[in-house]
Parts: structure tokens; sequence; C-alpha cells
């Protein structure tokens, strides 16, 4: 297969890139900075700047598919300025990606687009699958624009899956690292009275998810890459504690990460309690399905 990626150098972008390269397939990376990409991935890289052009139609045309990861964190602090980079660099950088596939040709068949769980809003202890609406607030608006200029692809005749992420389990990146100084030092705990739920999923089960939305004819639409049974912020830190040999029984009040961070603050005291139905339904095996498991694995 040969295969298109925004985003490489992101954390699960360099585990994607690994992936489809160990399986024999032909990758390209579209990147703002190519040679700090190329560097780092070992494949061809086109310069694209997602703000102000399309994506460039010489690095899409010919391929068999498209994932796009390329997005500015959403772990900041929240001010006005973050907020449009967050928003534009998903919604104004999706809109050039599909208007380079709009004049590629022979254009890719498939495009698997990064979304984020962040899509339902606050829920509390609901279940939220695939089919649970949109909800509100920032994270929520975001994704819904992401996924809408994804989705425009389908005009074009191409299978589109949005991923709607939960929170990544790796040692190298996302979450997980900067939680781990207050756990090993002994004074980590629950967040915000700690009830909320936080649906996590193992790195390498997520670029498996991305693996089988490439390869799979029956995958399309929203598909959620989290665990099979997400915990409350309270049992994954017990969780934690555990497989450190620590304790984990120091609470972190909501006021405190709002004094930190923000608004920013939402994404820790508001979790969403997702489940992944549809990746389920089409037979998706997880391999870390278990949290302490997954815990134990990353933390080797």
């Amino acid at each position: 297969m040969k295969v298109t990626v925004t985003g490489g150098t992101g954390l699960i972008g360099r585990g994607l890139v690994r992936a489809l390269r160990a399986r024999g397939d032909e990758v390209t990376a579209l990147s703002r900075n190519p040679e700090r990409a190329r560097e780092e991935l070992g494949v061809p890289v086109h310069a694209w700047r997602p703000l102000d052009e399309p994506a460039p139609a010489a690095a899409l045309e010919g391929r068999d598919a498209v994932v796009h990861l390329a997005g500015e964190s959403v772990a900041q602090r929240w001010t006005d300025a973050s907020r449009r980079a967050i928003r534009d660099t998903r919604e104004t950088g999706t809109r050039n990606l599909v208007a380079g596939l709009r004049a590629a040709g022979p254009r890719p068949d498939v495009l698997v687009s990064a979304s984020a769980v962040g899509y339902y809003g606050g829920h509390g202890d609901e279940v939220v699958d695939e089919a649970t609406g949109p909800g509100a607030g920032f994270l929520a608006e975001v994704c819904v624009a992401w996924e809408r200029e994804a989705s425009a692809a389908a005009e074009l005749g191409m299978r589109v899956v949005n991923v709607r992420t939960g929170v990544v389990l790796d040692k190298d990146g996302g979450a997980l690292p900067k939680m781990l100084p207050p756990f090993r030092a002994g004074v980590g705990g629950p967040v915000a009275g700690g009830g909320q739920y936080l649906p996590w999923i193992h790195a390498g089960d997520l670029v498996r998810v991305y693996l089988a939305a490439l390869d799979g004819p029956d995958w399309s639409g929203a598909v959620n890459g989290t665990a099979p049974e997400p915990v409350t912020n309270r049992e994954f830190s017990r969780r934690l504690g555990r497989v450190l040999h620590r304790p984990a029984v120091v609470p972190v009040p909501a006021a405190a990460l709002r004094l930190l961070y923000g608004d920013m603050a939402e994404m820790v005291t508001e979790g969403q309690r997702a489940v992944p139905r549809r990746p389920l339904e089409l037979g998706f095996a997880f391999d870390h399905a278990d949290l302490d498991a997954a815990l134990r694995d990353v933390l080797a």
C-alpha cells in the first residue's frame, strides 16, 4: 500500500510510520518542516503549510490512502491565540488537505483522519459510543468542525474514517509522562475528585486501529480509538500507583488545575465514558484491553 501521512513526527505518527514500513508499505509524509521530518522518519517528505495552501497534489496522486494526524497540541494553556491555532490547524488544515485531494489524479481511495473523544463533551457516567451526538464546549466544537472538513472527502468518492482518540498511553509522549513524576515521588492521586471517566488506549492499539481503518473496506465514519473498559480518574490513579508500587492517595483539586491551565483543565475535569462499539463490531481485537497490563507494558 502507498500511504501519505500528515503529522508523522507526532506521537501516533511516529508509531504509525514505523508500523507501515515494517509491513512493507511505501510511506510519504507531509510536513511544515521537511528536513526534520525526513531525518526523524526516514521517508520521502513533501513541504506543506497547511494553514496557507492546499496540500501538494504531487504527494497525493497515485497513493492508495492518506492518514491525517496534523494539528496543534491541545495540551497547553488555552489563550485566545492557542485556541485559534488548535481550531485552525484542524479545520483549515483539513480543508486544505481535501483541496489537495480534489486536485490529485488519480486520487487515493481512503482518508483516515484523527479526531478526539472531546467530540462528546461532558457526559458524566453515561456510556457514549459513535452513535452519540456532539456535546458542547470548545473541544466538541473543534472536533465537529474537524470531522466535517474530513468528511468532505467522501464527496470525492473516498472512504473516510474519523478516529476519535482517547488518552493515549505511551512512555515517550502524551499524558502519561507528565503523570509519572508525582506518582513516582509518592504524591500522585486522583484529580478533581476522581469521579470523571478517562477513556484510555495503549499507543500500540491505537496504531493498530489506524491500520485496520486503512485496510478494512467496512471501516467508515466515526470510530472510537479507546480501550473497551474506560475507568474513572480515581481508578486510573489507583492502578498506576499499584504498577509503580507507590501510594496514590494525594488528591489534586480542580481549582488547582484551573489555576495552572485555565480552561484547558476541562480536558481532565470532564471525562468521557467512551467505548469503541464500532471497532468491536468490525472484529477489532485489542492487544491491551486490561489497564494494569497496558501500564506494565508501557512502563517496562
